[in-house]
């Protein structure tokens, strides 16, 4: 009887530590594939190529000079921030749709085939008696064949699942409203910088020319110096005054060169590209709002940031009832058909049908602690969402106090400019031959000309004032549906949305609520 224990015993080890044998040089070379691997100086330039092709992939070409409003669309359209956000928004889509599938019942498919090396069974020992049958039997044969197809349902992960899709849904929501706020941020992006470069546009040339006309002079006034042909701190001034007009219109040039630089990238329009920005009027800025409590409710109600921070609180909320769901009893409820080719078997073909209830009752001392981290947790909610509520406000305070300030700088500067190009008229008329009154008109030009400057800037300051209270209120910058997607359609959405708002919003008379929903 030992003998044929031992005997059976080598028998199983045999194929085991054979199998073992086989697969531990691929074990070893598996654990080998998992050391760090860099990529290749060659990986490195190509993926640098893809992505350098990729950025300015598929863009509509520039055919014509371009607008505010286009430039708009183009940032919009091309800018890869904004491009992420509405790929975000699509993937938190696309995981709403798979968690709701979660909530179905479970259908599992399965076959199998088994093999044993020797048979199954044993011997028996009377229970009462103790006396041992001496011949071996089974009822298993050493190959089969498996198959089932069994329904489950889970009451508690049903329960689960569902408010798992629910916070699918609102991080579906927060994702919608952070491509909001990215869509507005781009908008006043492309606005502060627009007008600087529209600006930096017309002066460079007059910069460029006066430029060299002010180092033409410069030089002048140190050859007079060496001449002695007038009194040198006379000729010291003159060119003090020359250096400075010098400084002055290179920092301006600067600025303007920056600008535009500025508004390429934007666009995402590849660095070097010629193209104009459009000779077009100036658009005419909005009165300064006066019903200072219109103006707060309405960014109470539509800024991106508290929706955002609502839709979070529901998803805090989902967590905790998904932690209290896990605290009740669970039932589980299990049917399918089942197959076992096993010849020893009466029946090879059956249906299950089980139900079960499990109750893990300890787990029920959480109720008080989750109770607590409920409500602790709706105050916190409640006090950021207040905290951002105030800042919000604060926002449009002074939104509107800096807008209604840089409007007064804008008509200073306009003034400003109206005495400098009287001064100019002046200098020019009573210049003569003299080297000091070709010195007064050229100061006059570089003073007429940063004058200009002044007021582009703070043109440019205007519109960006504007841009930030119009953020500052969560306005959207395009409509709800669009029925084209290219930068002409965008454009045109993007200019009849923000007149809507500006005729609405932007007046100096109070608006009736009901307009503004």
């Amino acid at each position: 009887m030992k003998n044929s224990q031992k005997f059976r015993m080598k028998s199983t080890l045999l194929p085991t530590r054979l199998l073992l044998a086989s697969c531990l040089p691929i074990l070893l070379a598996a654990c080998g594939s998992l050391n760090p691997v860099a990529h290749t100086q060659d990986e490195i330039r190509q993926r640098v190529h893809q992505d350098r092709v990729a950025m300015y992939s598929d863009q509509e070409p520039v055919s014509a000079p371009i607008s505010f409003h286009e430039a708009s669309a183009r940032a919009l359209k091309y800018n890869l921030d904004y491009r992420l956000k509405l790929m975000e928004s699509a993937l938190s889509k696309n995981l709403h749709d798979v968690s709701t599938f979660e909530m179905l019942p479970r259908l599992v498919a399965g076959a199998g085939y088994v093999s044993r090396n020797n048979d199954s069974g044993g011997l028996s020992i009377g229970i009462e008696d103790g006396t041992e049958s001496l011949r071996p039997s089974t009822s298993q044969e050493r190959d089969r064949t498996l198959a089932n197809l069994t329904f489950s349902w889970n009451v508690l992960d049903f329960g689960v699942s569902y408010y798992r899709a629910q916070q699918k849904a609102d991080q579906m929501l927060m994702a919608e409203e952070r491509r909001r706020k990215v869509a507005q941020n781009v908008l006043q992006d492309v606005r502060n910088s627009y007008w600087r470069a529209l600006g930096a546009q017309k002066l460079l040339g007059q910069v460029d020319s006066l430029l060299v006309r002010v180092n033409k002079a410069l030089k002048q006034a140190r050859e007079i110096e060496k001449q002695g042909l007038m009194p040198q701190s006379q000729v010291l001034a003159y060119q003090r005054a020359l250096l400075d007009a010098v400084n002055l219109l290179t920092l301006r040039r600067q600025d303007l060169e920056l600008a535009r630089a500025e508004l390429t990238a934007l666009m995402s329009i590849p660095p070097g590209t010629k193209y104009t920005l459009a000779d077009e009027l100036e658009v005419s800025l909005p009165p300064v709002p006066i019903n200072f409590d219109r103006l707060e409710r309405l960014a109470l109600e539509k800024r991106p940031e508290i929706m955002e921070e609502w839709y979070r609180k529901r998803v805090t909320e989902n967590d905790i009832k998904a932690a209290k769901l896990l605290l009740w009893p669970n039932l589980s409820i299990e049917a399918g058909p089942q197959f076992d080719s096993n010849k020893y078997n009466y029946n090879s073909n059956w249906i299950d049908i089980g139900a079960r209830l499990s109750w893990n009752i300890l787990k029920l001392a959480q109720y008080p602690a989750l109770e607590r981290a409920h409500e602790y947790q709706n105050k916190t909610d409640d006090m950021r969402r207040m905290a951002l509520s105030m800042a919000i406000l604060t926002q449009v305070r002074v939104g509107t106090q800096r807008y209604g300030l840089s409007l007064a700088e804008l008509e200073f500067a306009e003034e400003s400019l109206r005495v400098d190009k009287r001064l100019l008229v002046f200098a020019q008329s009573a210049a003569q031959s003299k080297f000091d009154s070709e010195l007064e008109v050229i100061r006059a030009e570089a003073r007429t000309l940063l004058a200009e400057y002044q007021r582009y800037a703070a043109y440019s300051n205007a519109q960006a004032a504007w841009g930030r209270l119009y953020n500052s209120l969560g306005l959207d910058v395009l409509p709800q549906t669009i029925d084209s997607h290219d930068v002409n359609a965008l454009a045109n959405s993007m200019a009849k949305t923000m007149t809507d708002w500006q005729d609405t919003v932007f007046t100096s008379s109070p608006v009736p609520s009901e307009k503004l929903n």
